[in-house]
């Protein structure tokens, strides 16, 4: 039976096993920032990088109602996801305060992926990204 859309992501945290005790706001933006690359380069094949900033772009609306700091710099809707003005997002905050609004960003575009393509699709999708240590390379779905 697949996962309910309403439910918590059946993924772990996206930042455990990503940040040191003790992160500065900078690393706790790169590891956000890092998780994001690895979401776009996974989904593109399927999606597009054109798909892909439309979630996200949809995913931080509707994160900004509760962390509003998020959307600053941003300038409208874009064909790519802006990195560099969600960097500097983060990065301006306390490191707690950017973990949990970089992870509740998160936490929306799951839903929203999940809310049009369904739960099991959507963790068989994400599951790359959120399976693997820091740096490496999403895993390629090679399944005829």
């Amino acid at each position: 039976m697949p996962t309910p859309c309403t439910e918590d992501p059946p993924w772990p945290e996206p930042l455990r096993g990503r940040l040191a005790v003790g992160a500065d706001a900078e690393q706790v933006a790169d590891a956000i920032l890092a998780l994001w690359a690895e979401l776009d380069q996974a989904l593109n094949p399927i999606i597009g990088h054109r798909g892909v900033a439309a979630l996200y772009n949809r995913s931080l609306n509707l994160t900004a109602a509760r962390y509003p700091w998020l959307a600053e710099g941003h300038q409208g809707v874009l064909a790519a996801v802006d990195l560099g003005a969600l960097q500097a997002a983060l990065s301006h905050r306390v490191p707690a305060e950017a973990a949990v609004g970089g992870s509740a960003l998160l936490q929306s575009f799951h839903a929203l992926l999940c809310s049009l393509v369904g739960a099991s699709l959507t963790d068989r999708l994400l599951v790359s990204v959120w399976d693997q240590p820091s740096g490496a390379a999403p895993a390629q779905d090679n399944a005829s």
